[in-house]
């Protein structure tokens, strides 16, 4: 599998989302369908789209994004409990063949506001079950006719999702979590489990751990999503990280406080073994608010930030998606001076 190289769009309603442009319309179709364009003229194959409730619907931005694009590959999240299995497979399978074949799904289980949207909340292990139900059902769904499924939390009488996708091609379920009951869900159901910013030797075990774990699927895949501060010098990149920093501390961020699931406490936990770990990976964001990938950033020259992420690489991740603020001149920055490392030798 050759790497892919993905990055991400906010889909945020209040402006300056991380130290992103604030003003009107930063959140209009004209403003990210800018993105994505920048995405593929500079090398990028795509890009995770913002989710949570209080957003823009993903799946409709995800959708919209798609239609102002030839190349590029939207990565939407999406929730079981937001949605129902059958409905989802068959929204899915229409933007896949509407857009050749370019649709790429983010399943998320993390604690959300659930009530706001119909939803129940339940203990841990129910969600990540409910969510293995879930990916199992869309499967079948994508791949055979009159379906009958009857499990704990979803049943479906002869059904089949419309429009058909081609034999052998179904979008990619990305996944996230590090609990025990997330690493058993991505080992049994997931095709990419994704990390993230964790030293190399953490992530080391656990890919270990879930290649042990038992699986009916092709290999399980590996992605990583971080912050890549990327500057000309290495003495630019870490300024401007402290800067940055000090900027967060005063304006009092608090990015995933309201509940810490287990990845996220993995993160903030890293402090306490200091501020810069694995050459160059900054620990002291998730001091001042900073959650999940800007926790944690990768900070230096570009030959420093490749050199972090082929590391990466070696462990058996073939999936980054990457990102810093501004996100349009990052897009453009970092598709000039990182990218082009990181594809040598390919």
């Amino acid at each position: 599998m050759s790497t892919e190289f993905l990055w991400y769009i906010p889909n945020q309603v209040q402006s300056g989302h991380r130290g992103d442009d604030m003003g009107v319309g930063h959140n209009s179709l004209d403003t990210l369908t800018a993105q994505a364009l920048a995405l593929e003229r500079h090398g990028w194959a795509g890009a995770l789209l913002g989710t949570g409730w209080g957003r823009p619907d993903c799946f409709t931005v995800g959708t919209a994004l798609a239609a102002r694009t030839t190349r590029f590959n939207p990565l939407i999240a999406i929730r079981p409990g937001y949605w129902a299995p059958a409905h989802f497979a068959s929204a899915a399978a229409t933007l896949d063949n509407l857009s050749g074949g370019r649709l790429r799904i983010n399943i998320v289980s993390g604690k959300d506001d659930f009530e706001a949207y119909g939803d129940s909340e339940g203990d841990q292990v129910q969600r990540y079950a409910r969510t293995g139900e879930f990916m199992h059902l869309v499967r079948r769904l994508w791949s055979e006719e009159q379906v009958d499924f009857h499990g704990e939390f979803y049943r479906v009488a002869g059904s089949t999702a419309q429009p058909r996708l081609p034999k052998g091609r179904r979008p990619t379920l990305y996944f996230g979590g590090a609990s025990e009951a997330a690493e058993r869900t991505a080992a049994a159901h997931a095709d990419v489990q994704l990390f993230w910013g964790e030293p190399r030797t953490a992530l080391a075990e656990r890919i270990a751990r879930l290649k042990a774990l038992p699986r009916g699927l092709a290999p399980l895949r590996f992605g990583l999503r971080i912050t890549t501060l990327v500057r000309k010098t290495r003495a630019e990149a870490w300024a401007d990280a402290e800067a940055k920093v000090a900027a967060m501390a005063q304006a009092s961020w608090h990015d995933h406080r309201r509940v810490v699931a287990e990845g996220q406490r993995r993160l903030y936990d890293l402090q306490a073994q200091g501020e810069v770990l694995d050459e160059i990976l900054y620990t002291t964001p998730g001091k001042f608010g900073g959650g999940g990938a800007g926790t944690t950033w990768l900070v230096g020259s570009p030959e420093d930030v490749a050199d972090s992420l082929l590391r990466y690489r070696a462990l058996g991740i073939d999936t980054f998606i990457l990102s810093d603020t501004p996100y349009l001149n990052e897009i453009r920055t970092q598709g000039e001076l990182l990218l082009p490392l990181l594809r040598q030798g390919e």
